[in-house]
């Protein structure tokens, strides 16, 4: 097993490091675990895993919701988000930086993707927040770190592609996620309001007060976020009430994006060739890396590395809360070098059977998983949104690093919570089937 092990390793490290895109990373490293260390013929098992990983019908929510995310990113909706909300947030701790965490999650709930929440809430917050006088790194650790909450705030891409390897349910799922993603942003939100009366206002850093705008101005400026509201409201409740499946809320959803974008006056045919065609090519990305995550998952499978890997481990004695801690460790490793979708499903390949031999409920694993690959998101030397954070306001990855690490150990401190009461992730959920 130590072999083959090491092998698997040298060759997807190889193929990874080579710039080879990441399916062919993951379906190479199977072709050599099955042709060296198998009886099996690679071919037929490639034949029948992408087959079978293309035809699942969960799957299609996948691009209608990327789709979807598409068209808000070019509808202008950050401006309406920060118009709706900064009248509001003016008279708590940390004022206008709210807008980042709040923002960030209300935009996270309707793209599903971090870095493109952290561009578009990006482009519009921190400019503002500069101009105002706001802390520039406390504005860029807000934002990096509360748009990663695109991954788990439910319709969630990544919830999506784990629910289709895992054969978990999508709806439960997206239940799951939402209780974890309130908790985080009410810790980002905590943290920031300590921060604001222990430091920032002292120093300056909190902008000023702008408690001018009359009541009938903060109205006018709030309804541009009613559209939205109901558009998240309404996909969580058809979904949660059992009135439509994944992929029929993210149809849906796909129609009132275009009536939101048209409402605004940014939609036409250009925002809708531009928007599809950006929703195809990611969605045959994630497709073409959940067959060669498929591929990679039979081969192990055939290899037997899994089992013995749990067998192993198993034989260690960890307690599931050791257990849980050196899964940690070890994604959090893997994630510097891994973008999100492709490390779950490099987990759930290898892992899986280690993960239901310790009694972990899957749907609660699966959050756990995409809280560890937020955490990932802007961890250095491949955090994806410290580099949009880079491009937007052209400082040094170690500054904005530093900027991020208070809101990276509240993450930390988020899955001790989760581990410590499950009933967060799993309250709804199990509330489904009452």
């Amino acid at each position: 097993m130590l072999i083959l092990s090491l092998a698997t390793i040298f060759t997807l490290a190889v193929l990874l490091g080579s710039g080879v895109w990441i399916a062919f990373a993951l379906i190479g490293t199977a072709w050599v675990a099955l042709e060296f260390f198998s009886p099996f013929s690679p071919g037929p098992i490639l034949a029948s895993d992408f087959w079978g990983a293309s035809y699942g019908w969960d799957l299609t929510a996948l691009p209608m919701f990327i789709w979807m995310g598409e068209i808000l990113f070019r509808s202008g909706l950050a401006d309406n988000m920060f118009r709706g909300l900064s009248p509001w947030l003016n008279r708590m701790p940390g004022r206008l930086l709210h807008t980042n965490i709040i923002g960030s999650g209300m935009f996270a709930a309707v793209c599903g993707s971090s870095a493109a929440t952290c561009a578009t809430v990006g482009k519009m917050t921190l400019p503002e927040l500069e101009r105002r006088g706001y802390d520039s790194n406390m504005a860029i650790g807000t934002l990096a770190s509360a748009s990663t909450l695109g991954l788990l705030i439910p319709p969630s891409i990544v919830l999506i592609v784990y629910g289709v390897v895992t054969e978990q349910s999508i709806s439960r799922l997206f239940m799951a996620g939402i209780g974890p993603g309130l908790m985080i942003l009410a810790l980002f939100m905590s943290y920031l309001v300590l921060w604001a009366l222990l430091k920032g206002k002292r120093a300056g850093l909190t902008g000023h007060d702008e408690s001018s705008m009359s009541f009938a101005e903060k109205l006018r400026n709030t309804w541009a976020l009613v559209p939205i509201l109901l558009l998240i409201g309404g996909i969580i409740v058809s979904i949660y009430g059992g009135l439509a499946s994944p992929t029929e809320a993210a149809a849906v959803g796909v129609v009132l994006s275009i009536v939101i974008a048209r409402l605004t006056g940014s939609f036409g045919m250009a925002t809708l060739k531009d928007s599809l065609f950006a929703a195809v090519r990611t969605a045959c990305m994630i497709a073409f890396i959940i067959a060669g995550a498929s591929f990679l998952t039979s081969a192990m499978g055939f290899t037997q590395v899994p089992m013995q890997l749990a067998r192993t481990i198993g034989e260690m004695g960890l307690s599931p809360t050791m257990l849980l801690v050196m899964l940690t460790l070890l994604l959090l490793v893997m994630g510097c070098f891994l973008d999100g979708i492709s490390l779950i499903l490099l987990v759930t390949a290898i892992l899986m059977p280690l993960v239901s031999a310790a009694g972990f409920d899957l749907i609660w694993f699966g959050i756990y998983l995409v809280v560890v690959v937020e955490m990932s998101q802007i961890t250095p030397p491949v955090g994806f949104n410290l580099f949009v954070i880079q491009g937007l306001t052209g400082k040094d990855i170690l500054t904005i690093t530093k900027a991020t690490l208070p809101f990276f150990l509240l993450m930390m401190l988020s899955i001790a919570l989760m581990h410590l009461f499950p009933e967060i992730a799993l309250y709804l959920p199990q509330a489904m089937n009452r």
